[in-house]
C-alpha cells in the first residue's frame, strides 16, 4: 500500500530494536524516584516491553494483516463493523487515548473478511498517533485495498491528555470522521452511515 503524504506513517521504515530500559531508569531518577528500590527495579524493562507492544503497528503492514482475506463478491450494500475497540498513544504527551471505531464501506466487487477490518484499525492505532490522522489512515487503507464505492470511518475516543492533565475534563470525548467516495458525495449514504455509526442516536 502506498502511503499518502502527510497522512500515513511509512510502513516498516528500518526500525532498530535498540534497548532503552536504561533511559527509562534515568527518567525515574530525574522525577525524584529511586530506580533501585524494590518496586521499581524491574520497571524500566516492563516499560520498554509495554511500549514495544503498544507501538507494534510500526512493525506491521496492512498487506500482512489482511493476507488472503479479500474475496470477490457481488454484494453492493453497506457493510459496517461497529464498536471496534481502539487503544492508542497520543504523540504529543505519550498518554493513552481509547474508544471505539465504526468502519463501513460499500463494495465494488470485493469484500474483506470482517475480522480484518479490526486488524486494519490496530495497524494504525498501535503507533504514536493523533485521532484525526488515525481516522484518515483507516479510511485510506480500505480504499487502497478494496477500491470500494466508498468508505466511512468514525472514531469516538477519550484522551488521557485531557482527562489527567491540562483541562482535566474526564467526561469529554473527541469524535472524528473520514468519508471517502459515495460516503462523502451522496448525502443519503452519508446520513445512513452516520445514523448507523451512532447507533440510531442521530434520529432520536
Amino acid at each position: 500500500m502506498k502511503a499518502s503524504k502527510g497522512v500515513n506513517h511509512p510502513e516498516k521504515f528500518g526500525i532498530e530494536d535498540k534497548p532503552f530500559a536504561a533511559k527509562v531508569g534515568e527518567i525515574l531518577a530525574a522525577l525524584g524516584e529511586d530506580p533501585s528500590r524494590e518496586g521499581l527495579v524491574k520497571t524500566p524493562e516492563r516499560v520498554e516491553a509495554s511500549l514495544r507492544f503498544l507501538t507494534q503497528g510500526y512493525r506491521m503492514t496492512v498487506e500482512e494483516v489482511i493476507g488472503d482475506a479479500v474475496f470477490e463478491e457481488a454484494h453492493q450494500s453497506m457493510i459496517m463493523v461497529r464498536d471496534i475497540e481502539v487503544y492508542s498513544l497520543c504523540e504529543h504527551h505519550l498518554l493513552p487515548f481509547f474508544g471505539r471505531a465504526h468502519v463501513a464501506y460499500i463494495p465494488n466487487g470485493k469484500i474483506l473478511g470482517l475480522s480484518k477490518v479490526a486488524r486494519i484499525v490496530d495497524v494504525f492505532a498501535r503507533r504514536l498517533q493523533v485521532q484525526e490522522r488515525l481516522t484518515d489512515q483507516i479510511a485510506d487503507a480500505i480504499m487502497d485495498v478494496l477500491k470500494p464505492t466508498g468508505v466511512g470511518v468514525v472514531i469516538e475516543a477519550a484522551h488521557f491528555c485531557m482527562m489527567m492533565r491540562g483541562v482535566e475534563k474526564q467526561n469529554s470525548r473527541a469524535v472524528t470522521s473520514a468519508l471517502r467516495g459515495i460516503f462523502r458525495d451522496d448525502s443519503k449514504t452519508r446520513d445512513e452511515f452516520l445514523r448507523l455509526a451512532h447507533g440510531g442516536r442521530l434520529s432520536e
